[in-house]
């Protein structure tokens, strides 16, 4: 038998769905600096598909590809495309349009940026799926994404920055928290966050979100419970 010298392995990563609803460019750009200016960590090589069901062939499509990776964004792929000719330059360009089955995955499982100016990142969905414990003992490296769909997630180790907890649960780290951490990731607002050494880039939950400039100073490197109470994250001590 010949050594395989090429292996194929599924791996989940955290892919954000930008949804195009102004066929205006300008106020495209205008929109994306703004939230990324508000949270750069969050956005920082971030790997994007955007959703173009609204916008017609007269749309200019080749100036909007540039300036989104202009910005330090990986364009990955189409989804949603409605207009024939629209996706042929799509296509010319070189990028994907993906099947409807994957799209409606995305859409069902995965964060969004809704440009309507509504602050959320993540797409509703709720899920019959009962919650279970997933637990990492290990240490979470720089570049990491540990995707839990539906189970709580607990970490009994440091998360370094860089890497990235996503859960449809509850998140749980015993440990330093420097990366960024999202739960509730289906829209669920009754998840929580519980860490032990906040120091996150980033704090989600349901959409919600804190970045580290947005924390108040006197909870960094505190044992913490985060919440979400009327849209808006809350912060206190864990006793």
């Amino acid at each position: 038998m010949k050594n395989q010298s090429v292996t194929f392995k599924n791996k989940n990563f955290s892919i954000l769905v930008v949804y195009l609803k102004n066929t205006k460019p300008d106020y495209f750009e205008s929109f994306l600096r703004e939230k990324i200016q508000e949270s750069p960590s969050f956005f920082q090589n971030k790997f994007i598909v955007l959703n173009v069901e609204n916008i017609s062939h007269k749309f200019d499509w080749i100036n909007i590809k540039n300036f989104i990776l202009s910005v330090g964004l990986f364009l990955i792929g189409i989804m949603d495309c409605k207009d024939k000719h629209l996706k042929k330059k799509i296509l010319c360009s070189g990028l994907p349009i993906l099947s409807d089955q994957y799209s409606a995955t995305l859409k069902r499982s995965n964060n969004n940026i809704n440009s309507c100016h509504k602050n959320k990142i993540f797409q509703k969905s709720r899920s019959s799926i009962s919650y279970k414990s997933y637990i990492i003992n290990h240490l979470i490296r720089s570049g990491q994404k540990i995707y839990s769909p539906y189970n709580d997630l607990i970490v009994t180790n440091n998360v370094s920055s860089g890497a990235e907890l996503i859960s449809g649960g509850n998140i749980h780290i015993y440990g330093h928290m420097r990366g960024r951490v999202l739960a509730g990731m289906n829209g669920d607002v009754t998840r929580k966050i519980f860490c032990t050494c906040l120091f996150a880039e980033l704090v989600s939950i349901a959409g919600e979100y804190l970045t580290i400039e947005q924390i108040p100073v006197k909870f960094l490197g505190q044992s913490v419970e985060i919440s979400l109470k009327n849209r808006i994250l809350c912060i206190k001590y864990l006793k």
